[in-house]
């Protein structure tokens, strides 16, 4: 699944008029380098949730076929939903996978080896695992000592969740990717509905559920939220 509902404010002025998932770098949309990126993995069959000038998604994925694959939209008309809700409305797609499922942004560009991160989910089966780096961020998802899922911090603010105890041991923050491979099994287990974070879900879950995060440290990550982060990006991927 590819996230593409946001207003993305932090790319004004382009998204007063298109949406951010059809962001230009270096010529090429966000969304349609994220679904070539799917597609080198061989991962054909997307959902892509919309809402802000979703006519402008749909008419971009249908003049282009697709790019090969089989896109499902999966449409948030009253408003976006954030990450959980959307992840939530796609149950119908998504739930009755035999196999764990990838979720990104959007608006994110790696060349994590979606492989190998999904050669670890399979092997150490935790219900998520979720891409992280030593990058700086403003919020870190905090690991214990095996990389189990233990809490949230809020850098600018302070704020910190813990979802787990941990021994008194000391907490590790990484910055998230944005990437997630996910079981199915998860939908039955998720409390919150509407509009809500899938961050807020997982830090939910954590106490009861193994969620993982996989460092994978030497991957080029550029989180293409703001028209600076663009150029950042054109350095990167060409």
């Amino acid at each position: 699944m590819i996230f593409a509902a946001g207003l993305g404010t932090r790319l004004k002025p382009f998204t007063d008029r298109h949406p951010k998932a059809l962001a230009p770098v270096n010529g090429k949309p966000l969304l349609q380098r994220n679904i070539e990126y799917f597609k080198g993995y061989g991962i054909r069959d997307i959902v892509v949730n919309t809402h802000h000038f979703a006519n402008q998604i749909e008419d971009f994925l249908n003049r282009n076929e697709g790019f090969g694959c089989h896109i499902t939209i999966s449409h948030e008309k009253q408003e976006p939903l954030e990450t959980g809700g959307g992840l939530l409305k796609a149950a119908d797609w998504l739930a009755d996978s035999p196999l764990p499922f990838l979720v990104m942004n959007a608006d994110i560009l790696t060349d994590l080896d979606l492989g190998a991160i999904y050669r670890h989910h399979r092997e150490s089966k935790p219900l998520v695992t979720l891409a992280v780096t030593r990058r700086r961020s403003s919020r870190n998802l905090l690991f214990d000592e095996d990389m189990v899922l233990s809490g949230w911090a809020n850098n600018s603010t302070g704020e910190t969740r813990i979802a787990r105890a941990s021994d008194d041991k000391p907490l590790q923050p990484f910055a998230f990717t944005c990437v997630h491979v996910v079981e199915p099994a998860i939908f039955p287990l998720i409390r919150q509905t509407g509009k809500f974070s899938i961050i807020d879900t997982y830090l939910d879950l954590a106490s009861e559920h193994r969620i993982e995060g996989y460092l994978h440290e030497h991957d080029c990550v550029v989180d293409v939220g703001r028209p600076e982060s663009i150029l950042e990006a054109e350095r990167f991927f060409h």
